[in-house]
């Protein structure tokens, strides 16, 4: 099973060591805000980043004093992430607007709109945030979609009609994660969406899936806990969202959709991830497919 991690948790918080037991490969760290940046361009192995501002930081831009200088200070970064190897998207940027008293809605917009520029420059994907705003959403994606080639609304809450209008956009997938999957109607929506559509995520090192949560009856796979002090590697910290914890998603999925075949959907989500932000490994992911189909007859 292969599915693609995705996480904006501190490096020095997260336990690799547990991914491969996970099926986990491939990790994708989003960053926030232009400080969160650096450490992650100097990440080893199969540990890659993305460049961009979350809507409730979007004030940085004003409060640098010059908007335009920083969005070139983040166009260069984006640019040196690329040369390393390491950024494969821009973003985190979206709308939220639960969130508010962080940013208000109108700057959140500006500065949303002004971030498919990067897309455009860099020719790089779209990791995208949206809360409480569809329809705004909507239209500024619509305004842009041919300044990105493709992208995906991660931790999607959202209703299926929300969804669908996403899905209107062919290039778009919808992430998953814990938050996705807390009740009977989220497990409705994430039933609709195509597998062929979707990625899975932790969001780490929060939007776990929880035992209030109404797919926790789907998880199978589970790892022995310790308070972070009595932490040991056999186990997880209790509390904390973590990595190995995206094989839960994906038991949660497989099990709402009705899926018995977890390894085939987790072939299937690769695939997507790889289309999106790692098209260098799609024939690797081809061939994970073909051999699951080949399996399967």
């Amino acid at each position: 099973m292969v599915v693609l991690l995705a996480s904006h948790a501190p490096l020095h918080l997260l336990p690799f060591f547990q991914l491969p037991c996970a099926g986990v490969w491939l990790c994708l760290f989003w960053s926030t805000c232009f400080c969160s940046f650096h450490n992650l361009l100097f990440t080893t192995g199969r540990l890659f980043c993305t460049v961009g501002v979350h809507p409730t930081r979007s004030k940085e831009f004003e409060e640098s004093g010059d908007p335009e200088t920083h969005f070139q200070a983040l166009l260069s970064l984006a640019k040196e992430g690329i040369q390393k190897g390491k950024v494969v998207a821009i973003g985190e940027c979206g709308l939220d607007y639960d969130r508010l008293h962080f940013c208000p809605s109108d700057v959140q917009k500006k500065y949303f709109e002004k971030q498919f520029e990067l897309a455009y420059e860099t020719k790089l994907p779209m990791f995208l945030h949206m809360r409480a705003a569809a329809e705004d959403f909507r239209e500024i994606v619509e305004r842009n979609k041919d300044k990105f080639s493709a992208g995906v609304t991660h931790s999607f809450s959202g209703s299926a009609e929300d969804c669908d209008k996403l899905l209107s956009f062919s290039s778009m997938y919808i992430g998953v994660n814990g938050c996705s999957l807390k009740t009977t109607e989220n497990l409705n929506v994430v039933r609709g969406i195509p597998v062929e559509r979707m990625m899975i995520e932790t969001d780490s090192p929060y939007c776990e899936v929880k035992n209030t949560h109404a797919g926790i009856n789907f998880v199978k796979s589970l790892w022995p806990s310790k308070k972070k002090e009595k932490y040991s590697e056999d186990s997880v910290v209790k509390g904390r969202n973590e990595p190995c914890f995206v094989r839960q998603v994906l038991e949660v999925v497989a099990g709402c959709k009705g899926i018995s075949d977890i390894d085939q959907i987790g072939r299937t989500i690769y695939h997507n991830t790889c289309r999106v932000f790692f098209p260098q490994d799609l024939d690797s992911a081809a061939d994970a497919l073909l051999a699951c189909h080949c399996d399967s007859h």
